[in-house]
């Protein structure tokens, strides 16, 4: 699905500016192109993902719906780098870290790494740019806002997610879509990207809310939260050490596992690992179920409610769609079993 990705990014801006190849050719952002979007699932038979989108890819999207629809290059650059800071296999560390709920745990460190980039910040002295002026791109609403409103971020995430994890988008459909997006003004009097046409609004929101609902299956939490036991098991067991996680691409660190799970079939890493990369399906329960790995877990909710604009001005489309209010109403008060449950391999 390389084509996906190629129209995909030729879509979010037609007229991509030229800087950016040279900021995307930096080694802090191509350690990037190692990660995958979809926190380790293009990893385990439980998910067939169709194609592998990787945080690079991600970041790249969410420069260009940046520049396209501020033609700011400061904002543009906050927004390329706004995933610096993320590991291999993604939001698992936030698992690792008990942050399952906001899966924020490495954003701190962004900053600090955009700071200390010695070939970054040649690149930005030369265009006359304060570092402080793109290492947190929530500084500006358009790159980031809070749920549920509409970012460049998660504006574009939801697209590709959706077509590797379950095929609801198709390129034709996910560019019909976005050439309904505007920059709007929202209740705070901030601009926030949103839509000029209700029935896209509806579109993307539903989409939206059907793909994060696969992410608050038990399927889901069992993967992030087993691979992030993996983790853990490999730094107990000296196979892997924290800095291998911002280091090592997934699939270096894929086969590292690999092979010591070969050669140490009885240990705990193995077992865990085994069970990951083997596993075809969970058992939903209330209880925990024996001689089986269960999770029982929080998870953070991702959902958008996003602006229409109206002869009126702009209103969320809640708030214009009694179909949306119960879509988005629904989704929150979503419960799989208490329990999500996998027999160990």
């Amino acid at each position: 699905m390389q084509d996906f990705k190629i129209e995909y990014h030729k879509a979010l801006c037609s007229d991509a500016p030229d800087f950016l190849k040279e900021y995307i050719s930096l080694p802090i952002l191509q350690r990037l192109d190692g990660i995958g979007l979809l926190c380790g699932t293009d990893w385990t038979p439980l998910f067939h993902n169709y194609f592998k989108y990787s945080r690079l890819d991600h970041s790249i999207g969410t420069a260009l719906i940046t520049w396209n629809f501020t033609k700011d290059k400061k904002q543009t650059i906050a927004s390329l780098l706004h995933d610096v800071s993320t590991p291999a296999f993604s939001h698992v560390s936030d698992f690792k870290n008990g942050d399952a709920l906001t899966q924020s745990s490495t954003e701190d460190i962004n900053a600090r790494m955009i700071d200390e980039d010695k070939k970054l910040q040649v690149l930005l002295s030369k265009d006359g740019i304060k570092s402080t002026e793109v290492n947190d791109y929530h500084l500006y609403p358009i790159c980031d806002n809070e749920m549920p409103g509409l970012s460049a971020d998660r504006l574009e995430y939801m697209y590709p997610s959706g077509a590797a994890l379950d095929k609801v988008w198709t390129i034709e459909d996910a560019v019909e879509n976005y050439s309904h997006i505007k920059v709007l003004e929202n209740e705070k009097g901030l601009p926030e990207l949103g839509f000029d046409d209700m029935e896209a609004c509806l579109e993307y929101t539903k989409k939206f809310i059907d793909i994060s609902l696969i992410l608050q299956h038990n399927e889901d939490k069992i993967a992030m939260q087993l691979m992030a036991d993996v983790l853990s098991a490999a730094e107990k067991e000296g196979i892997a050490k924290e800095r291998d996680f911002y280091e090592l691409s997934e699939e270096q660190l894929i086969e590292r596992f690999n092979n010591h799970s070969v050669g140490n079939p009885t240990a705990e890493f193995s077992r865990l690992y085994r069970t990951f990369r083997g596993m075809k399906k969970i058992i939903r329960s209330e209880v925990p179920v024996e001689n089986a790995y269960c999770i029982d877990l929080k998870v953070k909710q991702r959902y958008v409610d996003p602006l229409v604009q109206t002869d009126k001005g702009s209103k969320r489309i809640s708030a214009l769609s009694s179909k949306a209010s119960k879509w988005i109403s629904d989704f929150l008060d979503y419960k799989d079993s208490k329990y999500g449950c996998v027999e160990y391999l």
